[in-house]
């Protein structure tokens, strides 16, 4: 498939060509958060396939508290926002301005 970027799975030859079971989506949410984080950004296409209506239980489902990304994708399925465990710089916790943005 084409939205299925092979860099997401260095550990296997190929990358899958279908993801069609909960735990695969919700591997590929995993995969798919810790590339984002690092700043190694998705096609245009993956962003446009996890965020269709049939990927919201794959990512309610990974509880990936630490993710930046996991959170927008919560917020981009509607999901119910938990708790962020990551780090959060002082010079952005305090910044005056963040809560316009």
């Amino acid at each position: 498939m084409e939205w299925i970027d092979g860099a997401l799975y260095p550990d296997l030859d190929e990358p899958p060509a279908q993801l069609k079971t909960p735990e695969e989506r919700a591997d590929f949410i995993a995969r798919l958060c810790g590339a984002w984080d690092f700043g190694i950004l998705p096609l245009p296409e993956t962003i446009a396939e996890v965020r269709r209506a049939e990927w919201r239980e794959a990512v309610d489902r990974c509880r990936l508290l630490t993710s930046h990304t996991y959170h927008l994708l919560r917020h981009w399925h509607g999901l119910a926002p938990l708790p962020y465990l990551g780090f959060v710089p002082a010079f952005v916790r305090d910044d005056p301005c963040l809560s316009r943005v």
